[in-house]
């Protein structure tokens, strides 16, 4: 099971969009089983950042956090999503 945290600046607006196609793609691709999702703010991310196997953001993260972060702003806008969605995917078969 992958612990995901999917973050923004307020942990309550782009998180939530994305959140929902996020979990509408892992019901689509059966891998809801697989993910534990969890929601949060970009200040509290670095702290808890251990604690989970990658993270999805919709914001700017500080240079610490970025190896472990996946850009979700595609999933926003639409354009680039599928790529994100691989990228995604390749992370939860590891």
């Amino acid at each position: 099971m992958k612990k995901v945290l999917v973050i923004c600046a307020t942990g309550i607006a782009t998180s939530t969009i994305i959140m929902a196609r996020l979990t509408e793609w892992l019901k689509n691709e059966n891998l809801l089983e697989h993910v534990e999702l969890h929601q949060g703010k970009v200040s509290e991310a670095f702290h808890v950042q251990q604690d989970y196997d990658f993270i999805i953001s919709a914001t700017i993260v500080p240079d610490d956090l970025k190896e472990n972060v996946i850009d979700g702003v595609p999933l926003l806008i639409g354009n680039g999503s599928e790529e994100v969605f691989e990228n995604i995917k390749n992370r939860i078969r590891r």
